[in-house]
């Protein structure tokens, strides 16, 4: 595994970074993968209940699922990681924070025997975000294999597809100009397929999107009016600009639903 951080960080390689208003921290290396926004967005996002199991793919440090932790008590916690060192961080988040889960470092195409005889109710990813040929140069190997993943979003979405109980949940953030990909990916295999552009200003297209889809239902596609992350129609120079709701889910342990939550839970069941 080539370019894959294999030694554990030593402790001069990592910071301790407060999420959620400090309602979590979070071990981070220095110079590597950290995690932004994109993951307590994502996060953010998931119905999960009380009981619940979550399964993330690629779960690099762990952020995704400490967030969603941290916000749906009792909820079960897996995540599988290829990055060894990056596997035994998100461990070591999840038990620091005192959520209940266990994270794998196995490869995607090779998950282990413990994911492949278990079903659940949300599947999440945040996978790599460039195709390798459109990658600019990382600052590091492993930001690299963040970036750039080897294997194609339609395997990622397959993957969390057969992971899924029936009527179960897999939602994806991932960049616009990679909708059509994904979305191809999820017609696929899931169905009742609703998408949350998220646009940096109301004035500018998105940059990111949410998209969800539910194993084994059938339902319209619904594409949802966007989550606007900032005010305004430009950057205010040190001035916090986030619209509410997303300040209140980057602050502390919130819920930020889809549009017509209701509505897309009583297709679930």
């Amino acid at each position: 595994m080539s370019g894959l951080r294999t030694e554990s960080f030593a402790g001069d390689e990592l910071t301790r970074d407060d999420f959620l208003g400090g309602a979590l921290r979070l071990w981070q290396p220095r110079d590597g993968y950290r995690a932004g926004m994109d993951p307590v967005l994502l996060a953010a996002s998931i119905p999960a209940k009380e009981g619940d199991t979550v399964l993330e793919l690629g779960c690099g440090g762990g952020a995704a699922l400490a967030c969603l932790g941290a916000r749906v008590p009792g909820l079960i916690c897996t995540g599988v990681e290829m990055q060894p060192a990056y596997a035994a961080l998100a461990q070591r988040n999840l038990n620091e924070n005192g959520l209940t889960g266990t994270v794998h470092c196995a490869d995607l195409s090779a998950l282990p025997a413990a994911v492949r005889s278990e079903r659940f109710d949300h599947v999440i990813a945040n996978p790599p975000y460039f195709e390798d040929f459109r990658a600019v140069a990382a600052r590091s190997e492993e930001r690299a294999v963040s970036r750039s993943g080897a294997l194609p979003l339609e395997r990622w979405v397959s993957v969390a597809s057969k992971r899924l109980k029936p009527g179960g949940v897999a939602t994806f953030i991932q960049r616009a100009d990679r909708l059509p990909e994904l979305m191809s990916a999820f017609f696929g295999c899931l169905g009742a397929l609703e998408l949350w552009p998220i646009h940096p200003r109301s004035t500018r297209p998105a940059g990111l999107v949410l998209l969800r889809g539910r194993k084994e239902r059938r339902a319209a596609f619904v594409s949802h009016p966007p989550l606007v992350l900032h005010r305004g129609e430009s950057h205010e120079k040190d001035a916090d600009s986030y619209t509410e709701a997303v300040s209140k889910v980057l602050r502390s342990p919130q819920m930020l639903p889809f549009p017509d939550q209701s509505r897309g839970q009583r297709q679930r069941f």
